[in-house]
């Protein structure tokens, strides 16, 4: 039975997101541009910070022969719904934020466990375990006698050290041993870090449990709702609230801090810290203030989760919630009922007309600009002509055409061709801007370009999808110019 159980859980895991990262078809790239973006000294960043930085990425990774077939926005709706990033929008934000779940950070760790495995029987991991194991012995015992002479030999050799350090001596470890002994705990100090996003995690797992059992409460007052009647913090009473509130305790203990900070400083300038890499060292300085940084926003999620609930039942919105749910499932009865006396595809005599609106980020909306629209209608009417410069200068005085999207097309453009022409920017980019656009192009590269006496025939369609086309001054771009076009 032990193999069936084990089985069945390793079932139910292979459908959760930390499997289906792995076993992904595309896992390794996936993997490694999480990695990059959100597993190095910034785990949270902005939508527009990290839609910029992946667009970069998915660059240089086609340039490298990945098939990277989708765009960068593409890309994160996916892992979104694949339940390896969530975003979030924190009070006073003015974007939304993207971090890794904790399966995504579960899974990248594993593997790099594997890539770089940690010497396993280490003598500092050793210690460890004897000294907790001897501490446990000794704060267990209830038998005074034996306390007393556990207490009197750690009194011996305190004092037998006390006096070799009288005489001037003074026993250090060796620099391989404390080295290995620092590694040891930044390895622990990282994983205890990492611990906080899975805690995060439970308690928002916890209030929706606690919100679950509100709403399926079909008596009149329920524990739960007796409970938070009187005052009491759910969330911060349950096993896993405590734990955390002990730990958060310590963590901003005046005197436990301060000694902790000033280890962190001894043991940084010490000789032995040399051999250690630039990131170790970086980590132990910032140590203290990202397992308070960690920490408080572990907090702070906690209190806004218990101030929530209580505003949920003071509100009386779940009373709502539960006349909802009554009637979904009133809805779902009777639905059981008739399903075996209605054919699925019998006509009933009723209509349900069902909404076509789509719910979407709010970060994927943009604000309507009126300069992007092509105001002057008549112009389909007029026939193809040649565009003077004289014209040009004068078109250009009289427009605001939108030069830092053209100058990004050309720049863009540039790097995959040596010599460029308005007939394939305005074939490769939309004209934006109808004849805005070409005008714009044609006044750039009287700046930054090469205008030849001969005319071509260019073709666009503009903001009302009706197609255009004008004998316009043939102009050329050159790479070695693309510098120019940087601002």
């Amino acid at each position: 039975m032990s193999s069936v159980k084990s089985i069945a859980q390793l079932r139910q895991l292979r459908e959760q997101p930390l499997w289906k990262l792995l076993a992904s078809h595309n896992a390794p790239v996936i993997l490694g541009v999480l990695q990059e973006l959100l597993l190095g000294e910034e785990k949270v960043v902005a939508a527009s910070a990290l839609l910029e930085r992946l667009q970069q990425e998915l660059q240089a990774l086609k340039q490298a022969g990945e098939d990277m077939a989708q765009s960068a926005q593409a890309y994160i709706a996916s892992w979104l719904s694949e339940g390896w990033l969530t975003r979030r929008l924190p009070i006073g934000a003015q974007e939304e934020q993207y971090e890794l779940t904790t399966d995504a950070v579960t899974a990248i760790r594993f593997l790099q466990g594997v890539l770089k495995p940690r010497r396993m029987a280490t003598e500092s991991r050793l210690a460890t375990v004897m000294q907790q194991l001897i501490r446990l012995a000794d704060e267990t015992n209830p038998d005074p006698g034996s306390r007393r002479q556990a207490l009197l030999a750690e009194r011996t050799r305190i004092d037998r050290e006390l006096d070799q350090l009288g005489r001037g001596i003074v026993e250090t470890l060796p620099s391989e041993r404390a080295l290995e002994r620092a590694r040891e705990v930044i390895a622990l100090s990282d994983e205890l870090a990492a611990d906080f996003r899975r805690v995060r995690d439970d308690f928002d797992q916890l209030n929706r449990q606690l919100r679950g059992d509100l709403l399926n409460n079909e008596g009149s007052r329920g524990q739960v709702l007796e409970q938070l009647f009187a005052g009491m913090d759910l969330i911060g009473e349950t096993p896993a609230g405590k734990t955390f509130y002990a730990f958060w305790r310590l963590l901003t203990d005046i005197e436990q801090s301060t000694i902790f900070s000033e280890a962190l400083t001894e043991v940084i300038s010490r000789d032995f810290a040399r051999q250690l890499g630039a990131g170790e060292k970086r980590f132990l300085r910032n140590l203290t203030n990202r397992l308070l940084d960690e920490g408080g926003e572990v907090k702070e999620v906690l209190q806004t989760f218990s101030r929530s609930l209580r505003t949920f039942v003071q509100s009386r919105e779940y009373l709502e919630q539960r006349r909802f749910t009554y009637v979904l499932r009133e809805s779902q009865r009777d639905a059981l009922v008739v399903k075996d006396l209605v054919r699925t595809n019998q006509d009933i005599g009723f209509e349900l007309w069902l909404t076509s609106a789509r719910l979407r980020s709010a970060s994927q909306w943009r604000l309507f600009d009126p300069a992007e629209q092509v105001s002057d209608t008549a112009m389909k009417d007029a026939p193809p002509s040649s565009v003077s410069l004289h014209d040009i200068a004068g078109m250009v005085r009289n427009s605001e055409i939108d030069f830092a999207l053209l100058r990004r097309n050309i720049r863009e453009r540039l790097q995959h061709t040596n010599v460029l022409g308005i007939e394939e920017l305005l074939r490769v980019y939309p004209a934006t801007q109808g004849l805005g656009s070409v005008v714009g192009y044609i006044y750039l590269a009287t700046r930054h370009g090469q205008v030849t006496p001969s005319h071509v025939q260019v073709a666009w369609t503009g903001m009302d999808s009706v197609p255009r086309s004008a004998r316009v001054p043939s102009v050329y771009f050159l790479k070695e110019r693309e510098h120019e076009f940087a601002h």
